[in-house]
């Protein structure tokens, strides 16, 4: 099974299934001498866990990572990194029916097609209990990010159709934490708890939008052609389960201006170039162009039910199907991390990416 690493210098593998003894991660081009904030990786991993709060899976894991190589007296030697979470609260009896059944908009189908067999607990590989790993590297990454002075935000903006409305420039960042649902702005918050609440009672779900912004990006990260900044923040992005859209900058309402309402003009503001509007997202020839980089990534209802579906049998019977166990009416909330570790990933790739692209850069200095 191919397709478990990203990355080309800053190079993450993940493994492990959601109920299997451990998932874990392999991150491998770490610089040597980076202190290991410990305790910093593991607050990223408990803003992801499950069991968080009411509007979470109530699946209750202490996500505790353990590193087992690639760290000596507090910090990183070059060496691999590898950290192991174990799970600890999986209860594989309550998905025992499906051995035998397609859950509609999962992967069970695509996999029993792919490899004729599969695991059916938890969606095994295809999990996104997966996700917990990556949030591991996306520390590290982040830490790596500070000795630059480069920042990810992430919060929801969006729970089905309401909508924090808001611009970017109007938001308090400060408040991201101050609720179950991860949108800065108390009101808006308040409605999307209480529609999450309202579809979980349903037996149903609920999508819903992660707003991204990557603050104190230098000029010239990413590389043409096929590995433009955006189009590698775009593949990182739709690599997470449940993901189904992702634009940058300006995105699908820019189609909608006239080039002339839309185009950056550039400005000088102590002594520094600058775009006066950002349409382009921080981006520009698929290259950063120093300005602050916005990006929307859009996750679908979750595809586990408790309310019965009309699904398709493994012996070519049509069948009634039903949820078990334990779900996220809506992923957003825990997603969040999520994002900012991929864009983090990212990031740091194309930077360490960068120090060959001309005698005179260096990163991490």
């Amino acid at each position: 099974m191919p397709g478990n690493t990203i990355g080309q210098i800053f190079r993450v593998t993940t493994f492990g299934e959601s109920h299997g003894e451990m998932i874990g991660v392999v991150v491998d081009g770490c610089p040597a001498g980076l202190e290991m904030d410990l305790d910093f990786i593991q607050k990223e991993l408990n803003r992801r866990k499950p069991g968080q709060s009411k509007i979470t899976t109530q699946r209750m894991e202490p996500d505790q990572v353990r590193f087992i190589s690639g760290i000596f007296e507090g910090k990183t030697t070059g060496a691999p990194l590898c950290g192991l979470i174990q799970n600890k609260d999986q209860r594989s009896k309550d998905y025992s029916h499906l051995k035998a059944q397609y859950r509609p908009s999962h992967a069970d189908f695509t996999y029993e097609s792919k490899y004729a067999h599969r695991d059916h607990r938890g969606g095994g590989r295809a999990s996104a209990r997966e996700t917990a790993a990556r949030v591991v590297a996306g520390g590290i990454a982040k830490l790596l990010l500070k000795k630059s002075g480069i920042e990810m935000i992430a919060f929801v903006s969006q729970v089905g159709s309401i909508r924090l409305k808001k611009r970017i420039y109007q938001i308090d960042f400060s408040q991201i934490e101050s609720n179950s649902v991860r949108c800065p702005h108390s009101s808006t918050a308040k409605k999307m708890i209480e529609l999450i609440q309202k579809i979980s009672k349903e037996g149903d779900t609920i999508g819903g939008i992660i707003t991204g912004i990557i603050r104190g990006c230098p000029i010239g990260l990413g590389e043409p052609v096929f590995d433009r900044l955006h189009a590698d923040l775009g593949k990182a992005m739709l690599s997470i389960p449940a993901v189904k859209g992702f634009e940058y900058g300006s995105g699908f309402e820019g189609a909608e201006l006239k080039g002339s309402e839309h185009n950056d003009p550039f400005i000088q503001e102590k002594g520094k170039i600058k775009t006066t509007t950002n349409y382009s997202g921080g981006i520009q020839g698929g290259i950063s162009n120093g300005m602050d980089i916005y990006f929307r990534v859009a996750f679908k209802p979750v595809a586990t039910l408790i309310k019965p579906q009309n699904s398709h049998g493994l012996e070519g019977n049509n069948t009634r199907i039903a949820g078990k166990g334990r779900h996220d009416p809506c992923v957003v909330p825990r997603a969040v991390p999520i994002v900012e570790a991929m864009a983090a990933i990212t990031i740091v790739d194309h930077l360490l990416r960068n120090r060959t692209s001309r005698i005179s850069n260096s990163s991490f200095q």
